[in-house]
Protein backbone atom coordinates (compact mmCIF):
# COMPACT_ATOMS: atom_id res chain seq x y z
CA UNK A 1 0.00 0.00 0.00
CA UNK A 2 2.76 2.46 0.94
CA UNK A 3 4.74 1.45 -2.15
CA UNK A 4 1.73 2.17 -4.37
CA UNK A 5 1.23 5.53 -2.72
CA UNK A 6 4.91 6.45 -3.14
CA UNK A 7 4.87 5.32 -6.78
CA UNK A 8 1.74 7.39 -7.40
CA UNK A 9 3.34 10.46 -5.84
CA UNK A 10 6.52 10.01 -7.91
CA UNK A 11 4.50 9.62 -11.12
CA UNK A 12 2.38 12.68 -10.31
CA UNK A 13 5.53 14.69 -9.63
CA UNK A 14 7.06 13.53 -12.92
CA UNK A 15 3.90 14.37 -14.87
CA UNK A 16 3.78 17.76 -13.16
CA UNK A 17 7.35 18.48 -14.21
CA UNK A 18 6.43 17.68 -17.83
CA UNK A 19 3.62 20.20 -17.71
CA UNK A 20 5.91 22.78 -16.13
CA UNK A 21 8.37 22.39 -19.02
CA UNK A 22 5.87 23.57 -21.63
CA UNK A 23 6.72 27.13 -22.62
CA UNK A 24 4.24 29.82 -21.85
CA UNK A 25 3.13 31.15 -25.20
CA UNK A 26 2.16 34.79 -25.62
CA UNK A 27 -1.42 35.60 -26.51
CA UNK A 28 -2.22 36.71 -30.03
CA UNK A 29 -3.33 40.31 -29.46
CA UNK A 30 -2.79 41.76 -32.93
CA UNK A 31 -0.43 41.84 -35.89
CA UNK A 32 2.38 42.93 -33.56
CA UNK A 33 2.81 41.22 -30.19
CA UNK A 34 5.65 43.06 -28.49
CA UNK A 35 6.07 41.18 -25.21
CA UNK A 36 9.78 42.07 -25.07
CA UNK A 37 8.88 45.79 -25.30
CA UNK A 38 11.32 46.50 -28.12
CA UNK A 39 9.07 48.84 -30.09
CA UNK A 40 7.84 52.30 -29.26
CA UNK A 41 4.19 53.15 -29.88
CA UNK A 42 4.84 54.81 -33.24
CA UNK A 43 6.94 51.93 -34.58
CA UNK A 44 4.35 49.39 -33.48
CA UNK A 45 1.53 51.38 -35.13
CA UNK A 46 3.52 51.80 -38.35
CA UNK A 47 4.37 48.09 -38.45
CA UNK A 48 0.75 47.13 -37.74
CA UNK A 49 -0.37 49.32 -40.65
CA UNK A 50 2.16 47.77 -43.03
CA UNK A 51 1.14 44.25 -42.04
CA UNK A 52 -2.55 45.07 -42.43
CA UNK A 53 -1.92 46.53 -45.91
CA UNK A 54 0.08 43.45 -46.88
CA UNK A 55 -2.73 41.17 -45.73
CA UNK A 56 -5.31 43.27 -47.60
CA UNK A 57 -3.27 43.10 -50.82
CA UNK A 58 -2.22 39.43 -50.66
CA UNK A 59 -4.46 37.63 -48.11
CA UNK A 60 -1.20 36.48 -46.46
CA UNK A 61 -1.01 37.05 -42.72
CA UNK A 62 2.25 38.06 -41.12
CA UNK A 63 2.57 38.57 -37.37
CA UNK A 64 5.60 39.99 -35.57
CA UNK A 65 6.17 38.68 -32.08
CA UNK A 66 8.88 39.67 -29.63
CA UNK A 67 9.47 37.71 -26.46
CA UNK A 68 11.94 38.32 -23.65
CA UNK A 69 13.31 34.77 -24.02
CA UNK A 70 12.53 31.32 -25.35
CA UNK A 71 12.15 29.70 -21.93
CA UNK A 72 14.89 27.16 -22.67
CA UNK A 73 13.47 26.07 -26.03
CA UNK A 74 15.03 26.36 -29.46
CA UNK A 75 13.56 29.16 -31.53
CA UNK A 76 12.51 26.57 -34.12
CA UNK A 77 10.50 24.60 -31.57
CA UNK A 78 9.05 27.77 -30.07
CA UNK A 79 8.03 29.00 -33.54
CA UNK A 80 6.29 25.77 -34.50
CA UNK A 81 4.39 25.70 -31.19
CA UNK A 82 3.40 29.34 -31.53
CA UNK A 83 2.34 28.94 -35.16
CA UNK A 84 0.14 25.97 -34.28
CA UNK A 85 -1.37 27.70 -31.27
CA UNK A 86 -2.14 30.91 -33.12
CA UNK A 87 -3.18 29.41 -36.48
CA UNK A 88 -1.77 32.29 -38.54
CA UNK A 89 -2.93 32.43 -42.16
CA UNK A 90 -6.17 31.81 -43.96
CA UNK A 91 -7.90 28.60 -42.93
CA UNK A 92 -7.14 25.84 -45.41
CA UNK A 93 -4.39 27.87 -47.08
CA UNK A 94 -1.80 27.95 -44.25
CA UNK A 95 -0.50 31.19 -45.73
CA UNK A 96 0.84 32.85 -42.62
CA UNK A 97 4.26 33.74 -41.33
CA UNK A 98 5.68 34.68 -37.95
CA UNK A 99 8.67 36.91 -37.39
CA UNK A 100 9.93 35.88 -33.96
CA UNK A 101 12.45 37.93 -32.00
CA UNK A 102 13.76 36.55 -28.71
CA UNK A 103 15.49 39.54 -27.10
CA UNK A 104 17.56 37.94 -24.32
CA UNK A 105 18.48 34.86 -26.37
CA UNK A 106 19.46 37.11 -29.30
CA UNK A 107 17.61 34.89 -31.77
CA UNK A 108 15.45 35.79 -34.77
CA UNK A 109 13.43 33.45 -36.94
CA UNK A 110 10.83 33.60 -39.67
CA UNK A 111 8.41 30.70 -39.33
CA UNK A 112 6.53 30.13 -42.58
CA UNK A 113 3.28 28.23 -43.12
CA UNK A 114 3.19 25.55 -45.80
CA UNK A 115 1.07 27.74 -48.07
CA UNK A 116 3.84 30.38 -48.21
CA UNK A 117 6.88 28.13 -48.59
CA UNK A 118 7.04 28.76 -52.34
CA UNK A 119 6.95 32.54 -51.90
CA UNK A 120 9.07 32.83 -48.76
CA UNK A 121 11.80 30.21 -48.79
CA UNK A 122 14.32 29.43 -46.06
CA UNK A 123 17.00 31.12 -48.20
CA UNK A 124 14.93 34.29 -48.53
CA UNK A 125 14.16 34.27 -44.81
CA UNK A 126 17.87 33.97 -44.07
CA UNK A 127 18.64 36.92 -46.35
CA UNK A 128 15.98 39.03 -44.64
CA UNK A 129 17.22 38.14 -41.17
CA UNK A 130 20.97 38.40 -41.81
CA UNK A 131 20.91 41.19 -44.38
CA UNK A 132 18.26 43.49 -42.94
CA UNK A 133 17.03 42.62 -39.44
CA UNK A 134 20.28 41.73 -37.65
CA UNK A 135 22.24 44.75 -38.99
CA UNK A 136 19.39 47.07 -37.96
CA UNK A 137 19.26 45.49 -34.50
CA UNK A 138 23.03 45.91 -34.14
CA UNK A 139 22.48 49.63 -34.67
CA UNK A 140 19.71 49.71 -32.07
CA UNK A 141 16.96 50.06 -34.69
CA UNK A 142 14.24 47.64 -33.68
Amino acid sequence: MIRSLLLSLVLLGWAGSLVAQEPELPSLTGRVVDNAELLDTQAEARLTGLLAAHEQATREQVVVVTVPNLQGRSIEEFGVQLGRAWGIGQQGEDNGALLIVARDDRRVRIEVGYGLEGRLTDAQSSLIINGIIVPAFQQGDF
